[in-house]
């Protein structure tokens, strides 16, 4: 049961330790270029820029590859790589999967191995899980060089040639290899056709024949999930993401996704510690993402892995009371009937929607790692956790910094410390100070606005979809379950995670409807439009934001260190940071958990039924 989140920590630990120093070498330039490689990197060097011509270049290459990715999928039909014969998406999908892909979100309104092409995948999907987290890296360490006071913040492009060139494509190579090794596919061919053993097990044809064969979907599978993994993109070849068996075939294979959803992520601590030359403020940030990672996951098996699932197991007959102005005294009763379990075996805890080839902790586990970073791949049915469990990935998103994102983890991460600097100077009577630097009225403002922007984009869409047919008539369940689908859908594209509670209909597919295998949901376009937007703001905002802070603080001169000031390498400072997240996190989502989640669990009926 506890084996396997253990050994994902600690391996994760022993290798990001080399890989974060490695990770600090390259981005302080101290590394020796093979001389191949000079003509490129001469190429890129534009000069260096300070935080508002890093944050242009970073805009303005955004948008190239936003322009670059729409004439890939606009064109999918007549371009090449294509042995299927996939038709044209929906222009809201496109613009939809743009934004995913562009945000390093990757969520899917659509299923990779029935919309795209090979070249889709590869030239747009593939491609881009190596740009996107390089872009939030290079954010992340001009961040850091404005903290450390350097005179500039380095070269937007320089930077991320490095991000590509010497971290994510070698690792990914690696990963790749070894993927394959354990029976991920890794070919150009189109669909492989399989004979049933049993006629007509795939239907019949239009002759009312039975079909005899059935089409296996594969293709340049390993290359992708490897930098899906990595690069916590989390965009699946396939639909049911490492729930497929080609995507994740073996228990090594699960582990090595697990490590390498964290190993990033981990690595940049070491890395940021290795570039303030204060290795103990880093311990410090690492501590309390250990101590809030180490508790979702536990809190995720408990209630998993070691609960039966309600919806399966006998309820007695009960009544109730609510508030009714019609009914005598004002109060109606409610009956229930009782209920009979299912003659169901629930030992080993709630086993619906799992995949067990990996072990009963290995679904929850890998729901507590996917959200405490903004990976969001998945290897059982999120819709399918006990509510209780379903809560542990709304906590990582809503948190967002637990880990987190590659770069922009961190990132989010900094806004707590600033806020985090703010109480602690409160508390001890003078101005705060981060690093040896004041911060003031400026940073405070744009910290507020890289930390509010999340729970906007989350409660505000939600309340409007919760309370329209947008989002009533494209849910799967009732009450509060069902509006546990609708907030964790915005939760996921705010916190840029990707990863979806798998109830919602909201994939329109193909232009032409004909063209999908079943019917377009009905309110697909409103889910597209509103998630793309939510998407976009909540990458770019909070990237923005921290930049500028940077930017600031690295204009001020240092004030010397006294016996007044708040150290932020301490364990009281770790206790700080770590009570600032808790609580900023329950004001601003404890009532959201309470409607969905929370209701669920201590509802009448489980499940909303």
């Amino acid at each position: 049961m506890w084996t396997l989140p253990l050994l994902i920590l600690l391996t994760t630990v022993a290798l990001a330790i080399p890989l974060g120093l490695y990770m600090a070498w390259i981005f302080d330039g101290r590394y020796r270029r093979p001389n191949w490689l000079h003509w490129f990197e001469d190429r890129f060097d534009t000069g260096p820029q300070n935080w508002k011509e890093y944050t242009f270049a970073l805009l303005l290459f955004n948008v190239a590859i936003f322009v670059l990715g729409f004439v890939i999928l606009a064109l999918q039909p007549v371009l090449p790589l294509n042995p299927d014969g996939k038709k044209m998406l929906a222009p809201t999908t496109i613009f939809n999967t743009l934004s995913s892909f562009l945000s390093n979100t990757n969520l899917q309104h659509y299923s990779g191995e029935v919309h795209l092409s090979y070249f889709s995948q590869l030239f747009f999907i593939c491609w881009m899980q190596f740009i996107t987290p390089s872009i939030g890296l290079c954010a992340l360490v001009a961040i850091v060089r404005g903290l450390r006071g350097d005179a500039h913040m380095g070269n937007y492009y320089v930077d991320l040639w490095r991000s590509v060139a010497y971290i994510f494509l070698p690792l990914s190579l690696v990963l790749a290899i070894v993927l394959i090794g354990t029976g991920v596919p890794m070919t150009l061919d189109g669909n492989a056709q399989a004979q049933t053993i049993e006629a007509g097990a795939m239907g019949s044809g239009a002759n009312g024949q039975p079909n005899m064969f059935q089409a296996l979907s594969r293709g340049p599978v390993a290359a992708i999930l490897a930098v899906k993994q990595l690069g916590t993109n989390g965009g699946g070849f396939f639909g049911a993401n490492c729930c497929h068996p080609f995507e994740n075939p073996t228990a090594l294979s699960n582990f090595l996704c697990c490590v390498a959803i964290i190993l990033v992520p981990v690595a940049q601590l070491i890395m940021f510690g290795k570039m303030l030359s204060n290795p103990r403020h880093a311990c410090v940030i690492f501590c309390v993402m250990l101590l809030l990672s180490v508790g979702t996951v536990i809190w995720a098996v408990y209630h998993d892995s070691m609960q039966p699932n309600p919806g399966l197991t006998a309820q007695a007959g009960r009544s109730y009371e609510i508030p009714d102005s019609t009914a005598e005294n004002g109060r109606r009763k409610i009956s229930l009937p009782a209920v009979t379990g299912l003659p169901v075996d629930q030992e080993l805890g709630n086993l619906e929607g799992k995949e067990l080839r990996f072990g009963t902790s290995a679904g929850p586990t890998w729901a507590a790692i996917t959200t405490n970073t903004s990976n969001g791949s998945v290897n059982c049915m999120h819709d399918s956790l006990n509510p209780l469990a379903g809560l542990t990935p709304f906590t990582g998103m809503w948190l967002n910094c637990i880990w987190g994102g590659v770069g922009v983890g961190l990132i989010n991460f900094l806004i707590y410390l600033v806020v985090g600097v703010l109480l602690g100077g409160l508390m001890v009577g003078r101005t705060p100070e981060y690093l040896g630097k004041k911060v003031e009225a400026r940073e405070m403002k744009l910290a507020s606005l890289a930390l509010l922007i999340h729970p906007l984009m989350i409660l505000g869409p939600a309340g409007l979809f919760a309370a329209c047919d947008w989002g009533l008539k494209s849910t799967s369940n009732p009450a509060a379950h069902g509006f546990s689908e609708i907030l964790y859908e915005f939760s996921s594209a705010s916190a840029n995670n990707g990863s979806e509670f798998g109830g919602l209909q909201q994939t329109w597919g193909f232009n032409q409807p004909v063209d999908n295998p079943s019917p377009p949901a009905p309110y697909a376009p409103n889910w597209d439009i509103a998630t793309g937007l939510v998407m976009l703001i909540s990458r770019f905002i909070p990237i923005i934001a921290p930049l500028a802070i940077a930017g600031s603080l690295a204009l001020k001169k240092p004030t010397p260190f006294t016996a007044g000031t708040m150290r932020t390498d301490t364990i009281t400072f770790g206790f700080v940071l770590l009570g600032t997240i808790l609580l900023v996190g329950a004001l601003l989502f404890l009532p959201a958990a309470v409607l969905g989640p929370v209701a669920e669990h201590l509802g009448p009926i489980p499940f909303g039924g």
